[in-house]
């Protein structure tokens, strides 16, 4: 049987999914942050034992699907992330949230190269100056995302381990 803490986690990375099927405006897509790999990083630095690298393939191939990408593109770049997360989360965590944010953005950099690098060699490169922006948008976005991911671990997952 599942327990309530996984399913808490299950819950919200399946909510940054389907956050990130939802359809936008062309304006806003350009700024859409990557919230699936943001959920993810965060439950990699809360509870590092239990949620790595497998999990960030499952839900890449999820992503890939859900935005009909070629298999295990986003899937790849999910994993050299949250690979890197669990590498150093435990610096990561002393960070305050502002130079979290700065490094969680180099990630969030890093992930989109690896997908441009894919891209790129199947020539399906996108060819906007923008490319970069959703990045700087997780980057944004990630001291109110981390502060309720935090509330919601701390109401709904039995054990605190950060």
């Amino acid at each position: 049987m599942i327990s309530r803490s996984y399913l808490a986690i299950i819950t919200s990375l399946l909510l940054a999914l389907m956050l990130s099927m939802l359809p936008l405006p062309d304006w806003a897509n350009y700024a859409r942050p990557d919230l699936l790999t943001l959920v993810l990083i965060y439950w990699v630095m809360a509870l590092p034992m239990s949620i790595g690298v497998t999990t960030a393939f499952v839900f890449g191939l999820l992503l890939d699907v859900s935005q009909s990408t070629l298999l295990g593109h986003h899937a790849l770049a999910m994993i050299v992330v949250i690979f890197l997360v669990q590498q150093l989360y435990q610096r990561i965590r002393v960070y305050t949230l502002v130079q979290q944010a700065m490094f969680i953005g180099i990630l969030l950099i890093i992930k989109q190269l690896i997908v441009l690098w894919i891209s790129g060699i199947t020539d399906n490169a996108p060819d906007t100056s923008l490319y970069f922006l959703p990045s700087l948008a997780g980057a944004f976005i990630w001291p109110w995302l981390f502060i309720l991911l935090r509330d919601y671990r701390r109401r709904f997952c039995q054990t605190d381990h950060h």
